[in-house]
């Protein structure tokens, strides 16, 4: 699938950031779209086509990811949904939807708390649930053993080779493309993420002592939690029970909260099931 009519890319002074921006246009209701830990603002390059004609959408690179400020501080919740708000402020929005992938549902559960004027919608793509002490991470070596760093250790080829493999199901030449926002390649020539270490570190530290149970009563407007189902391969596994376990206690949580399974994918539901994302999120965000 290819991306034809691209975003518009643009700079803001939030804060002590210089952050980058795609602004996809689109003169429906705002929406404000919010990446993963350790990706970009690009991750939502083949889902947002599909969402464009009914919304106005922007799409930072957050903190410390793809070209926005490597900050060394500030990867708490508190500061993070600022930066939301400032950058909505910047742009002229008022009140947005914000959808979240992975750790970014996380900041968009807890802007949602924060900041509840300025939030009518909120999308947890397959995040905002994780985090904090629950029956399978007895303590904080666990948990930050379990969402440590990934491996993107070797040359770039040797990077896509692998993840050629990994999203086999899906790769195309976008994806080959959007996966290289998220590194860089140093001087030896090694491929690095560019969320560096310490600051990975942090996220993980605000996950561990503030976590959705924290967060996800204190939400007052609408919820989504869009769920991947698992792949054949890990259905029934300890991994596919443990996600289960935390999406109801997160919908439990929620004052006005719906769960949506899309079957047999993997995590990065953009990319991989698009059009059934894209589906869930025009029914659920009212359209201009």
């Amino acid at each position: 699938m290819t991306v034809s009519g691209g975003p518009v890319e643009h700079w803001a002074d939030v804060g002590d950031l210089r952050m980058r921006y795609l602004d996809w246009g689109g003169d429906g209701p705002p929406v404000v779209a919010l990446h993963g830990l350790a990706s970009s603002s690009h991750w939502y390059d083949i889902v947002i086509p599909l969402l464009r004609g009914h919304y106005r959408i922007i799409v930072p690179d957050q903190r410390g990811h793809g070209q926005t400020t490597q900050a060394t501080t500030g990867y708490d919740w508190s500061t993070l949904s600022g930066d939301v708000a400032r950058l909505m402020d910047h742009v002229g929005m008022d009140k947005a939807a914000v959808l979240g992938h992975s750790w970014g549902g996380n900041v968009a559960t807890n802007m949602a708390a924060l900041y509840p004027d300025r939030v009518n919608r909120v999308v947890m793509i397959d995040g905002g649930f994780l985090g904090g002490q629950n029956s399978r991470d007895t303590n904080w070596e666990e948990f930050s053993q379990r969402v440590r760093p990934r491996d993107v250790s070797g040359k770039r080829e040797e990077f896509l080779d692998r993840l050629r493999v990994q999203l086999a199901d899906c790769w195309s030449d976008d994806l080959e493309r959007i996966v290289q926002t998220m590194v860089y390649e140093d001087a030896e020539g090694q491929i690095r993420d560019i969320l560096h270490p310490d600051n990975h570190a942090q996220v993980i530290r605000a996950m561990w002592d503030q976590p959705p149970a924290t967060v996800l009563p204190r939400i007052t407007c609408p919820a989504m939690i869009v769920a991947a189902g698992p792949t054949p391969d890990r259905a029934g596994s300890d991994f596919s029970i443990r996600r289960e376990e935390m999406v109801t206690a997160a919908a439990g949580f929620l004052k006005d909260g719906q769960v949506h399974w899309i079957p047999n994918t993997i995590h990065d539901i953009g990319y991989h099931k698009p059009v059934e994302l894209a589906g869930l999120i025009k029914i659920f965000i009212p359209q201009g």
